[in-house]
Formats: structure tokens, sequence, C-alpha cells
């Protein structure tokens, strides 16, 4: 059987050995999924929080973190040099070295200051406990896009999933792409056209294939008028003048744009039509709903939110996740590469 992306991605992880924090260390599922990434090899598991905490939770649930780094965001020998980091980043804004350390007392935003300052490779927030940290998606963002800020020529950061079906005749062995499902609500033209660029190019990252990228609507080829399928025709084009390099086409129905019969019948004369293997939704609305839909309904695997479009990598779990799901987002966190 043919490996899956999810399969090439802990071989990778597990070679590359880097370091990933993981910041909701209060809810007992992260102390198992490092204890699972330690025990796998995907990462080098660092638990962000309080050590007699940590240590208390997983005495009460008779657990030994062998392999499992702790850093205490209250006495960290490293305080100082992240306040001092984080006040020059951050002065222009307002930023003092005394807000820096009291910034600093927040998990998330404390292993944000680890990766810029080269001490971790990325880091994960999933889960939360209700009475601790309990990050919600903006709180557990927020350090990454301060800290972190977008790539070089990307000016939208964004959430993907990695959907991967039973069956390996959808797109590389089974995984579509779907973006965005979990950060833009309302993406306009122009971050519509990046959110498309950035997934085509985390998909040939993660699996060596093509991207053939459908920009979804309820239209196909015009056959509705509407501004919101104007927008999708508008961010088509700029998407493919953006990345000239990357089949992009659309608009396309999802139909027309993953069944080949249809995608022929409605859209003759694309390249790629029926073919897509990355699905670029208009707005969050369609993209969350989409991708919950895909996993219930088909009985797929939704590996994420994952977020690209950052210098360094950081994933957003949801609190809903299970200890696998925050395993695959570090092993996909430890392969995803810096850009300066």
């Amino acid at each position: 059987m043919a490996e899956t992306v999810l399969e090439r991605i802990r071989g990778k992880a597990k070679m590359l050995g880097r370091r990933i924090c993981l910041t909701e260390s209060d809810d007992v599922r992260n102390l198992q999924a490092a204890s699972k990434l330690a025990k796998t090899g995907y990462a080098r598991p660092i638990l962000v929080g309080s050590r007699p905490a940590i240590e208390r939770l997983a005495a009460e649930n008779a657990m030994v973190l062998d392999g499992v780094e702790i850093a205490d965001t209250e006495s960290s020998p490293k305080l100082g040099e992240y306040a001092a980091m984080v006040f020059e980043m951050r002065k222009a804004k307002g930023m003092t070295e005394s807000l820096a350390r009291e910034a600093l007392k927040d998990t998330c935003f404390f292993a944000a200051a680890m990766v810029s300052a080269g001490d971790a490779h990325g880091y994960v927030s999933g889960g939360g406990n209700p009475k601790g940290y309990n990050h919600n998606t903006g709180q557990k963002t927020r350090p990454a896009l301060q800290l972190f800020k977008t790539a070089p020529g990307i000016r939208t950061a964004s959430a993907y999933f990695i959907m991967q079906l039973q069956d390996p005749k959808w797109g590389f062995n089974g995984a579509l792409f779907y973006a965005d499902c979990g950060l833009n609500i309302n993406p306009n033209e122009d971050q519509l056209a990046e959110i498309a660029v950035s997934t085509a190019r985390t998909y040939r990252m993660f699996t060596g294939d093509e991207p053939r990228v459908g920009m979804i609507s309820c239209s196909t080829k015009g056959s509705a008028k509407d501004p919101t399928v104007d927008k999708v025709i508008a961010a088509t084009r700029k998407a493919q003048a953006l990345a000239p390099d990357i089949k992009i086409d659309g608009e396309f129905q999802f139909d027309a744009a993953v069944i080949p019969e249809i995608g022929a019948r409605k859209a003759p004369g694309s390249a790629i039509a029926g073919r897509c293997n990355v699905l670029i939704f208009p707005d969050l609305n369609c993209g969350n709903t989409m991708y919950k839909a895909t996993e219930r309904l088909a009985n797929a695997v939704a590996i994420g939110p994952l977020i690209q479009g950052l210098r360094r990598p950081f994933n957003d779990v949801s609190r809903g996740c299970s200890v696998d799901d925050i395993v695959d987002c570090a092993a996909v966190a430890a392969i995803t590469e810096w850009t300066e």
C-alpha cells in the first residue's frame, strides 16, 4: 500500500528530532502527547508552564515523563533574555521590558519567545483546562503573529487541514488539503489568493506531489452571478499571477473540482478540473463546514487546524482534540521549515 502523507510526515519528523513546545500543560492530554512524542521520536517535546503543577498532574495520572523537558515560565533562567528580546521586537508597538516579562507568564507567548530565540523549532497549542490556561484561538495565535510575523511575500496567515480519506484515489494517496478552515472568517480576494498559494506550497512540501488548486464556489466558470462568486473569480486570477508555476483554476463547484467526468463536462477547457488535490474555500463558513462534513460523513481523518504563512511553525489544535491530534500536529510543526 502506498505511503500516506501522515506516514511521510512522521517519518521525516523522526529523522529531524526537533524540539517542539506544547503550551497547554495543565491538560493531561498534553502530558500524554509529550510522552508519546518522546517515545516515538517524532519530536523532542517541551511542556511549557509551571514545573510544580506539571509534576503534580503527572503524579496524579501515574505518568513518568521520560524524555520530556519542562520550560518553567516562572523560574526559567532564560526569562531575562526572552524579555529583552521581546522588548526589542515589539518596542515600536509600545512594549516595555516590564510588559514583556508580564507577557511571558502566558505559556503561548513564552513558547513563541522560545522559538524566536532558537531554543525550540515550533509550538503547538492543543486542548486546554477550563480552570487553567484554556486559550482561545486568538490567544494561541496572537503571539505567533506578533513574534514570528508572516513569511516573505505573504501577508495573510491561514489555517489548513489535511483530510486523509480511506480511498487512495483522492489527492495524494487519499489526502486532500483544505483551506482556510480555521482562521480567516471572510478573506478578501487578495487574501484568498495568498491562501491558495500558501496551501499549494504546503501541499508540495509535504507530499512532493504537484499541487492542483481548485478555487471553490457555488458556481463553475460563470454558471452563477453574485458578488461572492466574483470574489472567487478575482482571487483565482490573482493567485495565478502570484504563482504562475502552480496550477490554479476556478471558480469550481466542489464536484467539478474533484470528480473527473463532472469537471470535464462543467469546465472542459480546464487542465485540472476534476483532479484537484488542494481545495480553497471562499470563507470560513464554507471551509469549516466542509472539513467537518468530510470528517464525519466520509469517516476521514482531519489533521489540523495547521497554520501556514508564518516564518516559524505554530499549530492550533481544537479544544476537543485527542492525544494523537496533538502528536500529529507536533510532527507537522517539526517538519515545517523556517523562512527568514
